[in-house]
């Protein structure tokens, strides 16, 4: 295929990984902390913390622990692609395929997640960032997704999603927008005093760049799994390209704004250089998400466009956030969590599980 054909059919993905990259580069610059700037995963646990589900590290001076913050980020993803799916007449509420299953699955893809610390698009924030680390995270997503593709070529399953009412696919955005707006109004939630939780851009300028931001990955479909997937199965790099604009818009937003690259394993921003346990935690996330049809951004985006499947996954991962603190499973920047290693693995023997029981059987 022409280079002209690609570039022509691809080129709105590719804008938005570019401003993706851009945006966080500009929250990091804004107070966010660095090599992070958007990180679903950090943020979803944060949200966890300021609800009170988990208090990571807390002391008598700060009650909320170091990682809780009601994060902005997180509603403006969510009801940007909300907008964008009604005015492009996109909105299609659906749910009811294997409920309970992707609940589960989202804690699991959180606790793998919080190992390597970030989701797919933190790791190639970090990797944008010279974070050595991201690179051995990347090697155990890209394995984690073609364990997953096996067993999507096989039969893989969770079910047929059904329709559902308008007021049901916009239950999740309308509850998410609620709670942010009674965070600002009247102090609902708990805000870290110190650590990453403590760390934030102004609530207006992160919501409005995540309001572009979600509705650009709606309209351009921008998935981290999703562009291995397609890759792989379809020989489709469209998904792909966005991907890597993600990290060329980061390399040169640090080289221009930030502190410069440094390209090391070694005192790295809120990273760990456990290369193993970043590689597999990394192949939980990659696998988990596979099945799941779409990694922690694609899920947002899918449940502002009323996916009720997808809100629960959310659910899921807020909860699997909590729960990795509150086991001591979450890694923090010295190492892994005490009960990281383990819960990796038994990750792993679960996911290999649930694949297995929702192969589909041929009929005789």
């Amino acid at each position: 295929m022409k280079k002209e054909n690609f570039f022509k059919r691809n080129w709105l993905v590719m804008l938005c990984g570019l401003l993706v990259g851009a945006a966080a580069v500009f929250l990091t610059c804004q107070g966010n902390p660095k090599n992070m700037g958007f990180c679903i995963a950090c943020f979803l646990r944060d949200i966890a913390g300021a609800m009170g589900l988990q208090s990571a590290s807390a002391t008598a001076e700060n009650a909320a622990g170091i990682v809780s913050n009601f994060r902005p980020e997180i509603i403006g993803i969510i009801a940007g692609a909300c907008i964008m799916a009604l005015v492009g007449k996109e909105f299609k509420p659906k749910g009811g395929s294997s409920p309970f299953t992707r609940f589960f699955l989202g804690i699991i893809v959180m606790m793998g997640a919080l190992v390597f610390l970030g989701c797919p698009l933190r790791m190639v924030i970090r990797i944008g960032g010279g974070d050595m680390n991201a690179i051995m995270g990347l090697v155990g997503f890209v394995l984690g997704i073609l364990v997953g593709i096996i067993f999507l070529k096989n039969g893989f399953s969770l079910g047929r999603a059904y329709k559902q009412s308008k007021t049901e696919g916009l239950a999740f955005p309308v509850v998410m927008v609620a709670l942010f707006i009674a965070s600002i109004a009247i102090t609902l939630f708990r805000t870290s005093l110190s650590g990453p939780g403590s760390m934030y851009a102004p609530w207006y300028i992160a919501l409005a760049v995540a309001l572009v931001v979600g509705a650009l990955a709606q309209r351009s479909r921008l998935c981290m799994v999703g562009g291995l997937r397609d890759a792989v199965m379809f020989k489709e790099f469209g998904l792909l390209a966005g991907f890597v604009c993600i990290i060329i818009a980061v390399m040169g937003g640090n080289l221009i704004f930030g502190d410069g690259l440094s390209f090391s394993f070694e005192n790295q921003p809120i990273a760990h250089d456990e290369w193993l346990w970043n590689m597999l935690g990394m192949s939980v996330v990659g696998w988990g998400c596979c099945l799941l049809g779409g990694c922690p951004l694609r899920q947002l985006v899918l449940a502002g466009e009323g996916n009720s499947d997808s809100a629960v996954t959310v659910f899921g991962m807020i909860v699997g956030g909590a729960l990795s603190h509150t086991l001591k499973i979450a890694s923090s920047g010295t190492g892994t969590g005490d009960n990281g290693p383990t819960a990796t693995i038994v990750c792993l023997v679960v996911l290999l599980v649930v694949s297995i029981f929702n192969l589909k059987k041929e009929s005789a």
